[in-house]
């Protein structure tokens, strides 16, 4: 097996150089000698991205991130969180006009924004570090980095638990898993509302309660083989507009696809009936959606890989969405524009990112013919991605956050967009500002997430 420490960790003069040593035909194991997994204490952080900051500084290194409410800055327990960075000012924004000179940092996605909306910009600030995880989180990244492997051609991951499995990737496929299963917390609950804008700036909202039980981060399991394939359960309950409320949607979420396929299910309260819901998979339409998106896109990418061949194009500096706590606060009305979101209220930032494509296999079917995902390296997690019809033109883009919270802690986001350049609409995934994310959720439990509880719900 080639050295993973000598390919991976070392950014390459130039993108070319390292596609060429970064592509993988197929899946491989992530089994690392334990001499690399020390590394995960040394010039890695423990789950697995560089710990040095770049060449010319603008990326710092990281020093442990934030893993409680810092000093002095108004924390409260119930509410959302304050912005420790409240200070920063903006360091530089690229528009339409300056693309060009940032050119190396802007995602194609974000030029093509650029390019059909001349008022779409990005505000720069200083780049913050910020992702931190519970010391359990790390101590299971450590194990996984010489346990954990991929099984069924890829579409399933055996031994790991609780942590990204594989924190020093072989391959492209494993960097999906790493975002498929990265750290979330066990139990959350939270309110939040999906936002279709049309063509001419029109939208409403859809409100739901959403809460899940994330049984890969139970701390109780050792293994992968201790959850029975059920990696998430998962329940949608909408509250409004009123023609919409009452409908409810269960996902019992598998870890290996080839075992057995995500099982859903959807109450109606039109029909007063439950229903499997094979549908809510690939490339079918999101809920609540619209139209505007797949299932499988939210959160950047869910659920099974099998339809794609994945390659490595290389890893990159990119300006992504971070640290975005003013976003948890807004109004969606203030929030949403005619064209694409108000721009000046989101916060970019410069951080290293992963290049990740999929390609759609000739004989399987989905509307997409290719995927990118730039998945960043300290949170695992995708935060932008561009998306190409069967005609390899450029469709849709999404933009994704990354916000540390900090009280629990766990790295995680306040929002995600999903722009369509064809049509010109667009769909926002936005928090209620009244409500933060309850991750202390301990009253949820399994027997919630069955069939028959969802009937309950409903009505």
């Amino acid at each position: 097996m080639f050295d993973t420490a000598a390919i991976f960790f070392r950014l390459l003069p130039s993108r070319a150089a390292m596609a060429g040593v970064l592509f993988f035909a197929g899946p491989a194991l992530a089994l690392v000698p334990e001499e690399q997994q020390a590394r995960l204490d040394a010039d890695l952080t423990p789950l697995g991205s560089e710990r040095a900051g770049n060449v010319d500084g603008t990326i710092p290194a990281w020093t442990g991130g934030l893993t409680s409410p810092p000093d002095g800055i108004g924390y409260e327990k119930g509410k959302h969180l304050p912005d420790p960075f409240s200070n920063d000012k903006v360091l530089f924004t690229v528009s339409a006009e300056n693309a060009d000179e940032y050119d190396t940092y802007i995602t194609r996605g974000q030029r093509a924004l650029m390019e059909r909306h001349e008022s779409y910009f990005m505000n720069v600030y200083p780049t913050r570090r910020s992702c931190g995880q519970p010391e359990y989180v790390y101590e299971a990244a450590r194990r996984n980095a010489v346990v954990g492997e991929l099984v069924a051609d890829g579409n399933g991951v055996a031994r790991a638990i609780m942590s990204s499995p594989f924190p020093i990737p072989n391959n492209a496929l494993e960097i999906v898993w790493n975002h498929t299963l990265r750290y979330r917390d066990f139990k959350v609950q939270s309110q939040a509302f999906a936002v279709p804008v049309n063509q001419n700036g029109d939208f409403y909202k859809v409100t739901t309660l959403q809460d899940a039980i994330l049984r890969w981060s139970n701390p109780q399991f050792t293994s992968a083989e201790d959850l029975e394939n059920i990696s998430i359960l998962f329940l949608l309950q909408v509250k409004a507009p009123p023609r919409r409320a009452g409908y409810v949607v269960l996902v019992q979420e598998s870890l290996n696809m080839a075992v057995e396929a995500r099982r859903a299910w959807t109450y109606s309260p039109g029909t007063r009936r439950v229903r499997r819901a094979p549908t809510i998979a690939y490339d079918n339409p999101g809920t609540n959606s619209d139209g505007i998106t797949t299932s499988d896109s939210f959160g950047g990418f869910n659920g099974a890989p099998d339809r794609f061949n994945w390659t490595v194009l290389g890893r990159s500096e990119k300006f992504v969405s971070y640290n975005n706590y003013e976003r948890a606060t807004i109004p969606h009305e203030d929030l949403v524009g005619p064209k694409h979101l108000d721009q000046s209220k989101l916060r970019y930032e410069r951080h290293r990112v992963w290049e990740i494509q999929g390609t759609k296999k000739e004989n399987f079917r989905h509307i997409y013919a290719k995927r990118i995902f730039y998945i960043d390296e300290d949170v695992n997690q995708i935060l932008a991605t561009e998306i190409y019809d069967g005609r390899q033109e450029l469709w849709r883009v999404q933009e994704l956050d990354a916000t540390t919270r900090y009280d629990v802690p766990v790295c995680w986001g306040n929002g995600a967009t999903i722009y369509d350049l064809i049509v010109g609409r667009y769909l926002v995934g936005t928090g209620n500002p009244e409500v933060p994310v309850n991750f202390d959720a301990g009253h949820l439990d399994p027997r919630r997430y069955t069939p028959g509880n969802i009937r309950r719900l409903g009505r």
